[in-house]
C-alpha cells in the first residue's frame, strides 16, 4: 500500500545478530559493516531482506495489518469526541436546558483528564501491549459515548464528557506512537497522514450519519440527539471486542511476522534511528531526561498553537454553517464537504513530504492556507459561497498541518522511552488548546465570531512561529554534530540510552 521499491544493488549488509557501531553518511546514523561474498536484496539502508520477501512486500504485508486497524480506532475516538457538535444542532442545549456557557464548559471537561494521563497512557501501553491496552480503552469510551445519550441534565453531561476523555487520553500518543516504532522516518509522513485523516473521515462520516440519525427524533422515546450517542457508542463498543484481537503489537512481539521478519524491521529502524530499548521499562527518571531537552518543550508549543483553529473548527463548524441560514439536516450535510477536501489535500501534502523527505516546508504552506481561511472569516461577512468557501481553506489547512508537525517531532526522538514520553508529551500539552478552543466560539458572537476567528489566528501564527524554531534548532544542532567527533568511546547501552542525543544521530528537518 506505501511500500518503496526496493534496491537490489551489491552492498554491505547489516548481521541483524550484531549491534552497528559506525556512522553512515547517506542515513546519518548507523552503518553495517559486514561484507558477504553473494547477493542478496537490500534495502535503501543496505539492510539484508529475507530471502523469501523483498522490503516492498514485507511493508505492504505491515501497512495492511497496522494501519487499517488504527484508522478505524481513532476515526470512531473523533466521532465520538465530535459528535456533541451534531447532537447540539438536533436541540440537546434545549433539551438539557444548558445555559449561557454551560455547553461550552461540557466541552472543556473532557480535556482534563486527556490531558492528565496523555504520559501515563503510554507508559501503560507498553507495559500491557497496544492490544490490551487500546482495545481497553476503546470499550470504555464507547461506553462512555452511550452514556452521554442517557443523561437527564448538565451535571450528567460533565460527568459523561470527563469519563469520556478519561478514556480517550491513551488514543492518539499510542497510535502516533506505536506507527513510529514500526516504520522509518523516511517512510513515516503518509502513514502518519493516513492515519490522521481518520479525523476528516470522521467528521464527514459524523454530518451524514447525524443527518441520517436525526430523522430517528421520537423513536422509542428518545430525542435525535440521543440516538446519534447511542448509536455511534454502541459501535464502538462492538469494534472495540474485534479488535481485542486484532490490533498489532510493537514489531519485537508481533507473532504474525516470521522471526527473520521481524529482525529484519528491528534491524531497518536500528539502521535508521538507532538502538530502541525496546526490553527495557520506562522510569521516572527517563521522563526527567527528556524535559531536560529544550526541542521537546517546542514540540508541545507547536502542537498546541495548532490545536485551538482545529478543534474550533471540529466542535463549532456546524454551529457556523447554521449562521449561513442552513436547516439542521443541511446544515449536517454542508458540514461534510470541508472534511473530504481536508483528507485529499493532506493525503497529498504528505506524499510530497516523504517524497522530498522534508517536513519544515510542509507545516508552514498548510498553516499559511488555515491563516488566509481564517482571514476571509473575519473579515467578509456578506457573501455565503466565499464564507462556506473559506471553511474549506481552514480544514485543509489545519488538518494537513497537524499529522506533519506531530510525525516530524515523534520520529526526531529516539528510542523507545524519549519516543513513548514525548509523544505522550506533545499531545498532552498540545491539547491544552482544546480547552481554548472550547471557549472560542460563544453563542453571544454570533453570527460573526470575530472574536473566535482572532483567537485561531493568533495561534495559528504560534504554531508557525514554534516551527520555524524548531527548525532552527535542529539544523544548528546537526551541524555542531557534524563538526564534533562522534567517537566519544561511548558503548552502544550508552547510545541507546541518549537515543536522539547520541553524538551519531542526525535531525531529519
Amino acid at each position: 500500500m506505501f511500500g518503496k521499491k526496493p534496491k537490489t544493488e551489491s552492498h554491505a549488509t547489516l548481521d541483524i545478530t550484531t549491534e552497528p557501531g559506525v556512522k553512515n553518511e547517506a542515513n546519518n546514523y548507523y552503518d553495517p559493516n559486514l561484507a558477504i561474498e553473494q547477493p542478496y536484496q537490500y534495502d535503501d539502508l543496505n539492510v539484508v531482506c529475507p530471502p523469501h520477501t523483498t522490503e516492498r512486500r514485507l511493508m505492504t504485508k505491515i501497512d495492511f495489518r497496522v494501519i487499517p486497524f488504527l484508522c478505524i480506532l481513532y476515526l470512531l475516538a473523533f466521532l465520538d469526541r465530535v459528535n456533541i457538535a451534531n447532537a447540539r444542532s438536533f436541540g440537546l442545549v434545549k433539551d438539557l436546558n444548558l445555559k449561557k456557557v454551560e455547553y461550552n464548559t461540557a466541552l472543556t471537561i473532557f480535556f482534563v483528564p486527556y490531558i492528565i494521563f496523555e504520559i501515563p497512557s503510554n507508559i501503560f501501553m507498553k507495559k500491557l501491549s497496544p492490544r490490551v491496552w487500546l482495545s481497553g480503552c476503546m470499550f470504555m469510551f464507547g461506553l462512555a459515548a452511550i452514556c452521554q445519550g442517557l443523561v437527564k441534565n448538565y451535571a450528567g453531561l460533565l460527568a459523561t464528557r470527563f469519563f469520556l476523555g478519561l478514556f480517550e487520553a491513551g488514543m492518539f500518543p499510542g497510535c502516533f506512537y506505536l506507527i513510529g516504532m514500526w516504520y522509518k522516518r523516511s517512510e513515516a509522513q503518509r502513514r502518519y497522514s493516513f492515519f490522521f485523516s481518520s479525523t476528516t473521515l470522521a467528521g464527514a462520516f459524523g454530518g451524514l450519519l447525524a443527518s441520517a440519525i436525526g430523522k430517528m427524533d421520537g423513536m422509542r422515546g428518545f430525542q435525535g440527539w440521543r440516538w446519534i450517542f447511542i448509536l455511534e457508542g454502541v459501535l464502538t463498543c462492538v469494534v472495540a471486542l474485534l479488535f481485542f484481537f486484532m490490533i498489532p503489537s510493537f514489531p519485537e512481539d508481533a507473532t504474525w511476522l516470521s522471526s527473520e521478519e521481524r529482525e529484519y524491521v528491528k534491524a531497518r529502524l536500528q539502521a535508521d534511528q538507532g538502538l530502541s530499548a525496546a526490553e527495557r521499562k520506562i522510569t521516572l527518571r527517563d521522563v526527567g531526561r527528556v524535559f531536560k531537552d529544550y526541542k521537546v518543550l517546542l514540540g508541545g508549543v507547536m502542537y498546541f498553537g495548532l490545536i485551538v483553529p482545529a478543534y474550533g473548527y471540529a466542535f463549532f463548524a456546524p454551529q457556523i454553517i447554521s449562521t449561513f441560514k442552513y436547516s439542521p439536516i443541511q446544515t449536517q450535510l454542508r458540514s461534510v464537504p470541508p472534511w473530504a477536501c481536508a483528507f485529499g489535500f493532506a493525503m497529498i501534502i504528505a506524499f510530497l513530504s516523504d517524497y522530498t523527505r522534508h517536513r519544515f516546508l510542509f507545516t508552514i504552506a498548510p498553516l499559511s492556507v488555515a491563516i488566509a481561511g481564517f482571514g476571509i472569516l473575519i473579515t467578509v461577512h456578506d457573501n455565503v459561497n466565499l464564507q462556506y468557501a473559506a471553511l474549506f481553506l481552514v480544514a485543509m489547512g489545519c488538518y494537513s498541518a497537524m499529522p506533519v508537525i506531530v510525525c516530524w517531532f515523534n520520529m526526531n526522538l529516539g528510542g523507545h522511552h524519549r519516543r513513548a514520553v514525548g509523544t505522550a508529551w506533545q499531545v498532552g500539552f498540545g491539547n491544552i488548546g482544546g480547552i481554548i478552543a472550547t471557549y472560542a466560539f460563544l453563542e453571544e458572537d454570533a453570527p460573526y465570531y470575530k472574536n473566535g476567528y482572532s483567537i485561531c489566528l493568533a495561534w495559528l501564527c504560534l504554531s508557525a512561529a514554534s516551527c520555524c524554531v524548531y527548525a532552527v534548532a535542529v539544523v544548528r544542532q546537526n551541524r555542531q554534530r557534524d563538526k564534533s567527533p562522534t567517537d566519544l568511546g561511548l558503548t552502544e547501552y550508552e547510545k541507546t540510552e541518549l537515543g536522539d542525543m547520541s553524538p551519531d544521530y542526525r535531525y531529519l528537518l
